[in-house]
Order: structure tokens, then C-alpha cells, then sequence
């Protein structure tokens, strides 16, 4: 009888070891799987106006690498928009082509123009804003266009 005793407190507990096992990894795998980071490299496109890296406009981009993002977090890049048009133009941005198409649930993108109109030739600083919702999950890499318009 005392063996028998002695069994089952054993297997109450392994049970019970097994039990904080699954719960200390499961919560290890839960801050492993938020704390991911995400990547992209995004193409940038400019229509009626061009888009530099630079205040001169020497050093065109089509392309933004965001580099690496955690949930949560955020990354704000500094372009240089020039309404390349003859008349004057206010600016609209669209974003599109997202990949996978699930990124659009998670990522946000910001910029910081106010609506003021451009003269032929004239340059805006740009500041380009990605966020990223603590929520992210099943995205390691992803990558989306953005377009900037100018309309007359």
C-alpha cells in the first residue's frame, strides 16, 4: 500500500511537472513569436512629381528599405518630393501591391504633408512613417509600392 502511495505521488507529480513545463515554454514561444522582427525593402514612385533622397534632387529613389521592424515599433524615413510638372500641384499618396496582402492589416504608413501647394520646381521635405501593430503575427517579410501624385 505504501508503494502504491508512493507511485502515484510520483506520477501527480510528473504530471504537475509536465503541466509548469507546457506553460513556461508555451509562454516563452508567446514572447519569441510578438518580439519577431519584420523586413521589407518598398519601390517608391513618383507621378508628376520626383522623388530624391537628397534636398538637391541629384540622388533619385524608387525604393525605401525599411530595414528591420519589432511589433510595435515604428520607422520614419526623410525623401525630398520636386513637382517636376509646370503648374502648380498639391500632393495625394496611395499604397498598394502589399505582399503578402495581410501586411495591409498590420502596417500603417504616415507622412507628414499638410495639403500645401507645390510650385513647378519646387521642393518638400517628406517625412515617410511606418508603423507596426503589436499585433503583427505571420509576416516575417513583406513589401508594398507607394505612389506620390501631384495634381494641378
Amino acid at each position: 500500500m505504501r508503494d502504491e502511495r508512493r507511485a502515484i505521488t510520483r506520477v501527480a507529480l510528473a504530471l504537475a511537472l509536465v503541466a509548469l513545463t507546457s506553460v513556461v515554454l508555451g509562454t516563452v514561444t508567446s514572447v519569441i513569436q510578438t518580439s519577431r522582427t519584420v523586413s521589407n525593402a518598398g519601390s517608391v514612385k513618383g507621378v508628376g512629381v520626383g522623388v530624391y533622397w537628397n534636398l538637391a534632387c541629384t540622388n533619385r529613389t524608387s525604393s525605401v528599405n525599411w530595414g528591420l521592424l519589432d511589433p510595435g515599433s515604428n520607422r520614419t524615413v526623410t525623401v525630398y518630393v520636386r513637382n517636376e510638372g509646370n503648374a502648380p500641384a498639391t500632393l495625394s499618396k496611395t499604397v498598394q501591391s502589399w505582399n503578402p496582402s495581410t501586411a495591409s492589416s498590420y502596417l500603417t504608413l504616415n507622412w507628414n504633408y499638410a495639403g500645401q501647394t507645390l510650385s513647378a520646381n519646387q521642393v518638400l521635405q517628406l517625412k515617410l512613417t511606418l508603423l507596426v501593430s503589436s499585433a503583427i503575427t505571420g509576416i516575417s517579410n513583406f513589401s508594398f509600392d507607394t505612389i506620390v501624385i501631384a495634381t494641378a
